[in-house]
């Protein structure tokens, strides 16, 4: 049942991944101005974020289960709206209601995972399922480059629609057998209010973390193509670097070592890790061998292998079932912000690669050190309350 449901998260982020080589020539190919070029890329993770709360709040009320099916089948339906565009606002139309309806699905995935995730392996757990998100991050690219040139985007859209409609069908036979229980009403989920999501220093971490890890994404995908192209190389290379990162944090989520998430506290781990991607942010911004540009995407993806559960484990650990949904239709709701904040930062400021990439690792060091002097914070105050 858990392996069904890493792979629902698989092909939710293949399908998200698959787009991002595609979407832009095929909204030039529909007659777009740059300013709905950048629309129509933009708008999908502005619905997603909508979808994300909404099924946040919905898993809460109606279990997992349902709202993992409705998204399924509503997410492939809506990838088969693609043929239909025949121009810029169509395509707009339809960018919407793909965003929104894929929403629903990653958080009500992570919240049945963590539901059913003994407290003890939690942090493997969430390791695995990270495994899956950065395999889908190097094949996706890979796969709607090389098919796009052969066929054509509605066909991509088609074939991951085609999948999704077969997740669907199979999960309605598979995960039924999971029954979700109410609960009682006068259960904390009912005295639950959002306030308190952006009040628990844990929880406003966990958040952080995931907004600042996909703003380091947003400012690789806009920076890293342009700094390579600076140095005479080709896009390939840019594929090759980006897939790099994604290698190196597979190995640490899926070889022994991620045994150091369930026995190391989460802030340790989180502060480690956006540190390494800070640090190499701050390296890609003064090499220009590739070899040292490799080396750098290395210390890249070790950081996003430790930073990804570290979030994961703090979200579970200061949640409870009754509001877990919430918990994580907010999270994902910000690693949708953060893709569109870092590109659009860096893209505002109108900075050389260099120089994003230098802002970049300077403000991840910074959170580094801020959820560092927090751990330190939160031990006085154990210890002065031990001493009362």
């Amino acid at each position: 049942m858990r392996g069904f449901v890493y792979l629902i998260v698989f092909f939710s982020f293949f399908d998200l991944f698959s787009q991002l080589p595609v979407m832009s020539p095929f909204a030039l190919s529909l007659g777009a101005s740059p300013f709905l070029i950048g629309l129509a890329v933009g708008l999908y993770s502005f619905s997603n974020t909508i979808g994300n709360i909404i099924s946040g709040f919905m898993t809460d009320k109606k279990g997992p289960f349902m709202i993992l099916l409705v998204g399924l089948f509503a997410a492939a339906l809506s990838l088969f709206l693609y043929s239909f565009a025949s121009g810029p606002l169509s395509l707009l139309g339809v960018r919407f209601v793909h965003g929104f309806m894929e929403g629903l699905i990653v958080p009500a995935a992570f919240t049945f995972l963590a539901n059913r995730a003994e407290g003890s392996k939690r942090g493997k757990s969430v390791a695995i399922s990270g495994a899956f998100v950065g395999l889908a991050a190097i094949v996706g690219p890979a796969y709607g480059g090389i098919v796009a040139a052969k066929t054509s985007t509605p066909f991509i859209m088609a074939v991951n629609g085609g999948i999704m409609l077969v997740l669907a069908i199979a999960a309605f036979f598979v995960l039924r057998s999971f029954t979700y229980v109410p609960k009682d009403s006068t259960a904390q989920g009912q005295k639950f209010k959002v306030r308190y999501l952006f009040q628990h220093p844990g929880m406003v971490r966990a958040f952080a973390g995931a907004f600042f890890l996909m703003f380091s994404q947003g400012v690789l995908a806009l920076v890293l193509p342009l700094k390579v192209a600076a140095l005479g190389f080709d896009t390939k290379t840019s594929g090759l670097l980006l897939s790099t990162f994604g290698v190196i944090a597979i190995l640490i989520f899926l070889l022994p070592v991620n045994r150091i998430f369930d026995r190391v506290r989460p802030m340790v781990t989180l502060a480690f890790g956006i540190s390494l991607m800070g640090l190499a942010m701050l390296f890609l911004s003064q090499i220009e061998q590739l070899n040292y540009l490799y080396i750098a995407m290395a210390i890249y993806g070790a950081g996003f292998a430790f930073l990804f559960p570290s979030i994961n484990s703090l979200l579970i650990d200061s949640s409870s079932a009754e509001f877990r949904g919430k918990a994580y239709g907010y999270f994902y709701a910000f690693f949708s912000i953060g893709v569109v904040a870092g590109s659009s930062v860096i893209g505002f400021l109108d900075l050389t690669y260099k120089g994003g990439f230098m802002l970049t690792g300077i403000i991840l060091l910074a959170v580094a050190l801020y959820a560092l002097l927090g751990m330190k914070k939160n031990r006085s105050i154990d210890k002065s309350s031990q001493v009362g």
